[in-house]
């Protein structure tokens, strides 16, 4: 009965006892308690009882036997059989109850932390993102979830369930008899220390199953998706996949036929003991019983009782284990919760306005983008992130200076309803300034404004209205085209939804879909071409409807027939709105009202391409090496 879990007991990891646990960890676990302690009363009230319990029936039993059988009393067979049938439901009812309160307690734990720590994890910066492994955040809303609610349910009521049975049958068993209960506990021992031994061995193999299946799960990860099933196919590699594969797989294979036998070898062992013993309680009980020490129904109830020593012996045995084994999982979901995040919303912020009054009567614009004075430097890890996220960890200490200097004294205002260029070399700091405007990240000196107000002075969700963004690789969830559509506004109605699709340039392709737009674009929207991706995006932000337009690099690497798309598109979503672009086409170029050329984090040029053209300057070596090939594909010239 007790054999697989006593194995488990042996297989915990020892090493995890040496770690350090933060102080006020135990405090912070009480209150995530709290909300359910009258639930944790009567369930641990009830778990006491369960335990007291186990030493009714060997009781019940040896009263049957001397009282009733022996002395050939019906009425006391018959009472006694009654008992014994009541206390066998009242304990069923017990486990019902108990497996309840365990539920509720601890599915309200996992509700309560993931909850919390999902939530938290979203208001991190997008630097935070970058760094973190992904496996590792999942790994801190599953399985460490799943172990900080162990330590309230299983944990607690285990130790208190362990320790009260334990107290219980050692003193019945005393009680009963004390000469055979010492010879019977001196063999225990002999178990015990063994059992610790091949514990070990048993951690180490689990330990390298699990590696090897997270190596084995990671492969199929990245084999399985869009991208990494196209390389594979590319490169003409399935056959060294599958070999790759096949190892892994066959490693785990041999290590779980290992551990099944180690396993085994645990149990034959347990069972081993649990014949020994009673052999020897049969043989000296029996003799006592001969010489009248006491009676048979005695010694069966003390073969009982000793059966149900192993248990409690090999949990608590390993209780310090369990313990900390609970305590690391709670401590490292607050080491999540406790990571501060860098961009914050005051608590007197204000709210963004969408437009501006200009002069005029009623009349209003799109507010500007003013950068002023604006230095910034991205965050080290430190800042953001926790070395046990990351997939790897530097060996030496981070220099402090590592990414400092991506921008340094910027100073420009992008003019409200007008469309700004951002051109310059690759790594000149052109896709920080649009992550500034987004308040992705916020500058180190100076300050980034739009219609005059800071940023770190208005609201989160005033400023997301605010501004939208079309990024170079526009992302869309594995979902329709709808539901990408309505992560925009999810009150939009079906003719807003084809207004913004023929806005976009779209809606052509979606009505000759099978399911319109209820069809599922596929992992990351693979089943879409770049420029369709692109267009979704744009209606996406159509739909948004937003004063503000930040353009990633939203046209680079289309063909020409889908840079027409999403440049006619482009003309509809920028028309009376604040645009700031990061340029790679010539014909953006051509139709700003502002270039700005960054080169290394500074406003190097600004003005329009005619003039920053006739200025001889960095521009015009960039057009003479990016953009003058383009010449062609626009035989009219400016527009």
């Amino acid at each position: 009965m007790y054999g697989r879990g006593m194995a488990r007991g042996f297989r915990m990891d020892p090493s995890v006892t040496k770690q350090k646990i933060k102080p006020g960890t135990v405090r912070r676990i009480g209150r995530y308690a709290r909300p359910y302690r009258g639930q944790l009363a009567l369930f641990l009230f009830m778990t006491s009882l369960d335990a007291v319990i186990t030493v009714v029936n060997p009781l019940l039993l040896r009263e049957i036997i001397d009282e009733g059988i022996i002395k050939r009393n019906d009425t006391v067979v018959i009472v006694v059989a009654l008992i014994v049938a009541g206390v066998a439901i009242f304990d069923a009812f017990l486990g019902f109850a108990n497996r309840w309160f365990s539920a509720r307690i601890g599915e309200g734990v996992i509700y309560d932390l993931r909850t919390q720590v999902f939530s938290h994890v979203q208001r991190q910066p997008i630097a935070f993102f970058t760094r973190a492994q992904t496996g590792s955040l999942v790994s801190r809303l599953d399985a460490d979830v799943m172990g900080a609610q162990q330590a309230i349910v299983g944990t607690l009521s285990g130790i208190l369930s362990n320790a009260l049975a334990l107290i219980v049958i050692l003193v019945t068993l005393f009680y009963l008899s004390w000469t055979v209960t010492l010879i019977a506990l001196v063999l225990i021992p002999l178990f015990i220390f063994p059992a610790r031994r091949l514990g070990r061995r048993m951690q180490r193999l689990t330990r390298e199953s699990m590696q090897v299946d997270a190596e084995m799960g990671s492969m199929m990860n990245e084999r399985f998706n869009v991208a990494g099933a196209m390389l594979v196919k590319l490169f003409g590699r399935p056959r060294e996949e599958s070999e790759a594969f096949a190892g892994k797989a066959s490693r785990v294979r041999d290590l779980g036929v290992i551990t099944a036998m180690y396993g085994q070898v645990f149990f034959v062992a347990i069972t081993l003991l649990a014949s020994l013993i009673t052999a020897v309680v049969y043989g000296v009980g029996g003799s006592m019983v001969i010489s009248g020490a006491f009676q048979i129904g005695t010694l069966v109830a003390l073969t009982q009782l000793l059966s149900r020593v192993y248990g409690p012996i090999g949990s608590l045995s390993n209780v310090q284990v369990q313990v900390m084994t609970a305590l690391v999982s709670f401590d490292r979901v607050f080491e999540v919760l406790d990571l501060e995040p860098l961009i914050k919303e005051k608590p007197d912020a204000t709210v963004l306005p969408r437009r501006v009054p200009v002069e005029g009567d009623g009349v209003t614009a799109a507010p500007d983008i003013q950068f002023d004075h604006v230095s910034f430097r991205y965050p080290t890890a430190a800042e953001v992130s926790l070395a046990s996220l990351e997939s790897i960890a530097l060996k030496t200490p981070e220099r402090v200076d590592a990414s400092a200097g991506v921008l340094h004294d910027m100073s420009f205002t992008a003019p409200s309803g007008h469309l700004t260029a951002l051109v310059g070399p690759s790594g000149a700091g052109k896709t920080t300034i649009t992550a500034l405007v987004s308040r992705m990240y916020d500058p180190n000196d100076g300050a980034v404004r739009i219609a005059g107000q800071d940023l770190r002075d208005v609201t989160l969700d005033s400023l997301h209205e605010v501004v939208g963004v079309v990024t170079q690789d526009a992302h869309l969830f594995h979902d329709t085209v709808r539901s990408n559509l309505l992560y925009a506004r999810p009150a939009a109605t079906e003719q807003e939804l084809v207004e913004a699709c023929e806005a976009a340039q779209i809606w052509d392709l979606i009505k000759v879909l099978p399911d319109g737009l209820d069809t599922i674009v596929g992992d990351r929207g693979y089943r879409l071409s770049g420029g369709e991706k692109q267009r979704v995006a744009l209606a996406r932000l159509l739909l948004k409807a937003p004063s503000i337009v930040v353009l990633d690099e939203a046209t680079a690497h289309l063909d020409s027939e889908s840079e027409a798309a999403v440049q006619a598109a482009l003309s509809v979503a920028l028309e009376g709105r604040t645009s700031l672009v990061i340029a790679h086409r010539l014909s953006t170029v051509r139709e700003a009202d502002q270039i700005l050329v960054i080169d290394a984090g500074r406003v190097v040029e600004t003005g329009t391409h005619e003039e920053l053209l006739a200025a001889g300057g960095l521009y015009a070596e960039l057009y003479h090496t990016q953009f003058a090939h383009q010449e062609r594909l626009i035989p009219n010239g400016p527009s």
